[in-house]
Parts: structure tokens; sequence; C-alpha cells
């Protein structure tokens, strides 16, 4: 069987028609998954708008960036520190 691939936007719409008083067991169905996916859904995006995932998206992907930069200039600093610990 293949796995449906929902985006962000239509996992948090789900979570807010829940919210908003439909039951989990109908939403579910509906959209054709499993009650233990929406659980999981419900943990990891609870209480977010889709601008807020969105900053969050962002903000995981800078960070990302920002280590491999970090890794690259300790890689770097290793480097010139080897060359210069050698007596010539």
């Amino acid at each position: 069987m293949k796995r449906k691939k929902f985006s962000e936007e239509q996992i948090i719409k789900a979570l807010k028609r829940i919210e908003a008083g439909e039951q989990a067991k109908a939403v579910c169905r509906e959209l054709g998954v499993h009650e233990q996916a929406y659980y999981n859904w419900k943990k990891k995006y609870s209480g977010m708008e889709v601008d807020q995932l969105k900053e969050l998206k962002a903000l995981q992907d800078e960070n990302a960036r920002l280590k491999k930069i970090v890794a690259d200039q300790m890689l770097n600093i290793d480097m010139l520190k080897a060359v210069n610990s050698k007596k010539w």
C-alpha cells in the first residue's frame, strides 16, 4: 500500500478541525490515515500555526547551515595547528 504524504499545512488544518470539535476517528477516516498518525501529528505539531511552522523550518535550515560552517572552520583550524606544530 502506498504511503500518503501530507504537507505540514494539511496536517495543521486536520488538527484544527479536531480541536474545533470534530471526532478524531472521522477526520482520520476521511484523510485515510490511522489514528496513531493523528497522535504522532498532535505530538509534533500541536499548538502551531502555519506561519510558525514555516518560521521553525527556516530556523532549522539556518541552524544546519551554521553548523556546517562551524564544522568547516574547525577542520581548517585543525589543519593549521597541524602545519604549525611541525618543525621545519
